[in-house]
């Protein structure tokens, strides 16, 4: 074994019953795959080194029952630490940790621990201790298992709400989704509704003007084959309302000059003259008949009356 962790044949020869004895080697870092090939070395005394940190394959060493790392320049220990679990007395005394992996508390088995001289955070440098004695070292050991046992449950308890949280969340999600695709399904619906509403109307529209034109056109053709008279009320034939005017025209004339003669033959000096002379007796013939034909009605009258 040389110095800066360089390996060496002489590593198998220091071991001492189970005891490994790699104190005061100016090591840089731990040879890890040669203590794995020691298992019987359960008990490793790593002191008063250079070590800065140790490998995460460090945490196979699993056979590890007692592990001296004093007196080093160690920062952190390594997240699963924990898989030591055949650990049961560990000594980080003047180092530089300030905090312990969490998985600390898996060490189910660990009975004796000292973090003195240690720029240890508050409230775990408060629950280790002294570390001066026997007695002080084994109750250093229970309290910082309860500690990091109690961080770790409160992680996990921290990691189940964040996933039920997230759990909740990624529902809230789907059922968000849900809605939006049910909202959006019952958009095109509406929609193709609303379509199938604006294309029937425009058939129906379609189909009104079809037949307005149809009954437009046949109304035509009907109108084409009847005479243009047809359509209108009969009227008299002009010929006849003519023949009609002038015979009124005519009878008027001859009524006008009957009167003109009989106010001459009446009024005038011409009444002795021949021709006024029978317009007189013609006109008092005329007058005798109709107070005649007024007398014998008057007499009908009356005798129908009885």
């Amino acid at each position: 074994m040389s110095r800066g962790g360089g390996k060496g044949p002489s590593l198998k020869d220091k071991l001492d019953g189970n005891e490994l004895d790699l104190s005061l080697c100016d090591l840089n870092e731990v040879p890890v795959r040669e203590l794995a090939a020691l298992p019987k070395a359960t008990v490793l005394d790593l002191s008063c080194n250079n070590l800065i940190s140790l490998p995460s394959d460090f945490c196979s060493l699993m056979h590890l029952v007692k592990l001296d790392l004093s007196k080093n320049r160690l920062q952190q220990l390594p997240l699963d630490f924990g898989r030591l679990v055949n650990l049961q007395h560990l000594d980080l005394l003047n180092n530089r940790l300030v905090t312990l992996p969490v998985s600390f508390a898996q060490l189910k088995n660990l009975k004796w621990l000292d973090l003195k001289d240690n720029p240890l955070d508050p409230v775990l440098a408060k629950v280790a201790g002294d570390c001066l004695d026997e007695k002080q070292c084994k109750q250093a050991a229970v309290k910082v298992l309860q500690h990091m046992k109690a961080i770790q449950s409160e992680q996990d308890r921290q990691r189940q709400r964040k996933l039920q949280a997230e759990r909740e969340m990624e529902k809230k999600r789907e059922a968000e989704q849900r809605a939006k695709e049910a909202q959006e399904r019952e958009l095109r619906k509406r929609e193709k509704a609303e379509e199938k509403e604006r294309r029937r109307r425009e058939y129906d529209a379609q189909k009104a003007a079809k037949q307005e034109v149809e009954k437009k056109t046949k109304k035509e053709n009907v109108q084409t084959r009847k005479p243009a008279s047809s359509s209108r009320p009969p009227q008299p034939p002009r010929h006849k309302h003519s023949w009609s005017r002038s015979v009124l025209r005519v009878l008027l004339v001859v009524l006008l000059c009957v009167l003109c003669t009989l106010a001459t033959c009446k009024l005038t000096e011409l009444q002795r003259q021949p021709l006024c002379v029978s317009v007189n007796t013609l006109y008092e013939d005329v007058l005798a008949a109709l107070q005649n034909h007024k007398t014998l009605q008057n007499l009908l009258q009356q005798n129908s009356q009885q």
